[in-house]
């Protein structure tokens, strides 16, 4: 078996692990097994985020429409002709006349 194929063969068998310099491969494995979790772990926080980001964009979408409804309402209700009409139910009439202007003079 030429030096390559053993190489591998003992790489395959996971012989790095076991030989007396594993202690160093250990360390390695370990760093990069913690660095994985991290970025695991991050990434998971990020979709979290644009989860909530996309709930609350929804919320505001719905809150805007309802602001919108609300203000229709309130321009229907300050027009003239339904005052009007509530006044009515009321018994008021409005008047045939215009009011007139009272001035008050003060003489020294």
């Amino acid at each position: 078996m030429s030096k390559v194929k053993k190489n591998i063969y003992d790489f395959l068998r996971g012989s790095f692990l076991t030989d007396e310099s594993a202690f160093k491969n250990w360390r390695i494995i370990i760093f990069v097994v913690l660095l994985l979790l991290v970025m695991i772990t991050s990434a998971h926080k990020a979709d979290k985020k644009v989860i909530r980001i996309s709930e609350l964009n929804k919320q505001k979408r719905e809150l805007r429409a309802e602001y919108v409804d609300t203000g229709t309402i309130l321009m229907r209700m300050k027009m003239e002709s339904s005052i009007k009409e509530k006044a009515k139910k009321r018994g008021l009439v409005s008047l045939e006349s215009p009011p007139n202007k009272i001035k008050v003079t003060i003489k020294n």
